[in-house]
């Protein structure tokens, strides 16, 4: 098992590792070339810019039971395909019963804004979403360690 971060706004890399470097297991933050990432414990690989450049290199690296950190409903729900767990950088856990619904509403919100309308701005990260991230990473790790 290991982890993959969307690492370009992936506001929670320093829980993630802490919880991880625990655990002794591997992280990989993706990023693209225009970001500067930095970090003692991770594997930071960059990738080249361009439109979903970054989702589309970790896509590709998932296997089966790696927990995957990400804020795009599209790259949890490939995730999901292959086997593995996703979890929003809020501590959100992604999951069969809940990404259609996130998916769809994605698409309607994109309509919307497409014929000028406005919608919600996501709220702003409390210390709520640190914790949930915190309590739920570790509960995805203690159900791969259980199987």
């Amino acid at each position: 098992m290991k982890i993959l971060v969307d690492a370009d706004a992936c506001p929670g890399r320093d829980i993630i590792e802490d919880v991880v470097a625990c655990n002794k297991i591997k992280v990989i933050m993706y990023c693209d070339i225009n970001h500067v990432l930095k970090s003692n414990y991770s594997d930071v690989r960059y990738v080249d810019s361009g439109f979903q450049s970054v989702d589309m290199i970790l896509v590709n690296d998932v296997e089966p039971w790696d927990i995957v950190v990400t804020q795009d409903y599209g790259v949890a729900a490939i995730a999901l395909g292959k086997k593995a767990y996703a979890i929003s950088p809020k501590g959100h856990i992604y999951n069969n019963e809940n990404i259609d619904r996130l998916l769809f509403e994605r698409h309607i919100s994109s309509k919307v804004r497409r014929s000028g309308g406005k919608t919600v701005n996501p709220k702003k990260r409390t210390k709520q979403d640190d914790s949930r991230l915190r309590n739920n990473l570790i509960k995805l790790i203690n159900i791969k360690k259980s199987l």
